[in-house]
């Protein structure tokens, strides 16, 4: 196997790499209710640097609530052996 099918990704860096390089404006709401847009430029583990007319903000990750992409996003290939709908 390739070290790339060995290391496994977790969705939320998937989600966050995904919207960095397709420069997706977001809607990023916080703990406290406040609502920041913007586009988001780098994340680490701790953070996110967020850009909205030439300004950057330093958000740290345990202040976020929800990361709302303005349109729909699709972040992996539909495996074409499983149905659309969920089993169950």
């Amino acid at each position: 196997m390739s070290p790339e099918k060995e290391k496994s990704q977790n969705v939320q860096d998937v989600f966050l790499n995904h919207i960095r390089k397709n420069k997706t404006p977001v809607t990023v709401f916080l703990v406290n209710g406040v609502k920041l847009q913007g586009i988001i430029t780098w994340f680490d583990n701790f953070s996110v640097l967020l850009r909205r007319d030439g300004h950057t903000q330093l958000v740290y990750k345990h202040a976020i609530s929800t990361v709302m992409p303005t349109g729909p996003i699709q972040l992996f290939e539909p495996d074409k052996n499983e149905s659309a709908e969920p089993q169950g």
